[in-house]
C-alpha cells in the first residue's frame, strides 16, 4: 500500500481514538440513528470541508458537494439526497454553499475549456449570460466572487423549485432554503439573505437577495473609485 494511503489509515486510526476519548460511546449511539437538523448543498472544492466550517461532529450534518454547487432538476444524485434528507431524515434547513475564487465558476465565466466538466458548468453559464451586462460594469478581478453569490442565490432558487421541496411545504413540512457564500480568504460564512420558508415567498426573497448583492458590489465600485 502507498505510504500517503497507510499515513490515511493511520489518521483515521487517530481521530477515531481521539473523538472516543472526549466522548464516550459516540460511535455507538451514531451507529443507532443520524438525526441531522440540516442539508449542506456545497461545491466539491477540497478547501470547503462542510463539517468543519460549522465546528458541527459527523450525524450533525447531512452533505451532498458537485462541482460549484449546483442544483439542477435533471440531476438525480442531487435530488436523490435532498429527498432522502427531507422525506427521511426530516431535516429543517438546506444550505447551498457557495465559495469565494471557485474554480469552477471561473471556469463558467471566462469559457475555460477543461473537458466533461464543461457541460456541467454550462448551468453557471446561464447564470453569467443572465446577468453578463451587470458583470461587465465590474472590475475584471470581481466578477468571479460576484459570479459566485449570483450562482448561490439561483441554485438556492433551484432548490426551492424542486419536487421535493415544493411537496414538502406542500403537506406543511417545516423546511427553509438558505444562500451563504465561504470566503476561502478568511474563513468566514456569510448568509446571502436568501432565506425562504415557503413556496410563496420564492420569488420574493431572490429578487431583494439579488439585489443586495448587486447593491453591495455597487458600493465597493464607488468606494474604490472615491
Amino acid at each position: 500500500m502507498s505510504t500517503h494511503l497507510q499515513e490515511l489509515l493511520e489518521n483515521n486510526k487517530q481521530w477515531a481514538a481521539d473523538t472516543e476519548s472526549r466522548e464516550p460511546g459516540f460511535f455507538s449511539r451514531l451507529l443507532k440513528q443520524q438525526t441531522p437538523q440540516y442539508l449542506w448543498i456545497g461545491c466539491a472544492d477540497s478547501r470547503v470541508p462542510a463539517n468543519e466550517l460549522v465546528n458541527l461532529l459527523p450525524g450533525e450534518l447531512f452533505v451532498h458537494r458537485n462541482v460549484a454547487n449546483v442544483v439542477v432538476h435533471s440531476d438525480l444524485n442531487c435530488l436523490s439526497v435532498m429527498q432522502f434528507a427531507v422525506d427521511a431524515l426530516k431535516v429543517k434547513h438546506i444550505i447551498v454553499v457557495g465559495h469565494s475564487n471557485c474554480g469552477g465558476v471561473k471556469a463558467a465565466l471566462l469559457d475555460q475549456r477543461t473537458g466533461l466538466v464543461d457541460n456541467w458548468l454550462r448551468h453557471v453559464q446561464d447564470v453569467r449570460n443572465e446577468h453578463l451586462d451587470w458583470l461587465e460594469t465590474l472590475a475584471p478581478e470581481q466578477r468571479v466572487n460576484a459570479l459566485c453569490e449570483l450562482n448561490v442565490l439561483a441554485q438556492a432558487r433551484n432548490a426551492c423549485q424542486t419536487t421535493v421541496v415544493q411537496d414538502a411545504w406542500a403537506r406543511g413540512q417545516e423546511v427553509v432554503v438558505h444562500g451563504w457564500v465561504y470566503g476561502l480568504h478568511n474563513g468566514l460564512l456569510e448568509d446571502l439573505s436568501l432565506t425562504v420558508a415557503s413556496a410563496d415567498q420564492v420569488g420574493d426573497v431572490y429578487r431583494q437577495a439579488l439585489a443586495a448583492v448587486k447593491k453591495r458590489y455597487e458600493s465597493a465600485k464607488l468606494s474604490s473609485a472615491a
